[in-house]
């Protein structure tokens, strides 16, 4: 019986948890090696679930294991996808390179909040950082965002 309650917890969990960290992983690493870092992240969540099911910030701590998986297996600049020409909606083509030039906490504050409409409060939670740091980042990447692809707003 203390198993299944130990799986049902785990896939509950997962339900709430895994969306997010997939975008945050894949904002700060790009689309393949964020979602094998958010496998393996979650992999790990389920092995050590009974410690990580008592941590503060579970999700966070999961994003920090994702992070690390990441970063040792990562290429020098995170691979996102080139804007097909034809492109609908209208996509600013310089805009892979320039977010793929972004330092790692810039990217993905400027992905996770412009991109995927999340609050700084969740973007610093996740992070383990304060909200006044996300913010940092987030007005940092796009003021380099801003002057890479020329952009006045």
């Amino acid at each position: 019986m203390a198993d299944r309650v130990t799986m049902d917890s785990f896939t509950e969990f997962v339900q709430l948890v895994e969306p997010r960290l997939k975008r945050a992983l894949v904002a700060a690493f790009g689309r393949e090696v964020g979602l094998d870092a958010a496998a393996d992240a979650l992999s790990h969540g389920w092995e050590h679930w009974e410690k990580v099911r008592e941590m503060d910030n579970p999700a966070g701590y999961l994003f920090g294991v994702g992070r690390n998986k990441a970063r040792s297996q990562r290429r020098s600049r995170p691979a996102f996808p080139e804007v097909p020409a034809q492109h609908e909606p209208w996509i600013e083509p310089g805009l892979p390179g320039a977010m793929a030039r972004l330092s790692e906490s810039q990217r993905t504050a400027v992905l996770l909040i412009h991109g995927y409409e999340w609050t700084l409060a969740e973007v610093a939670e996740l992070l383990g950082v304060s909200v006044p740091t996300a913010q940092k980042h987030a007005e940092r990447g796009m003021a380099k965002l801003r002057r890479k692809i020329g952009s006045a707003r």
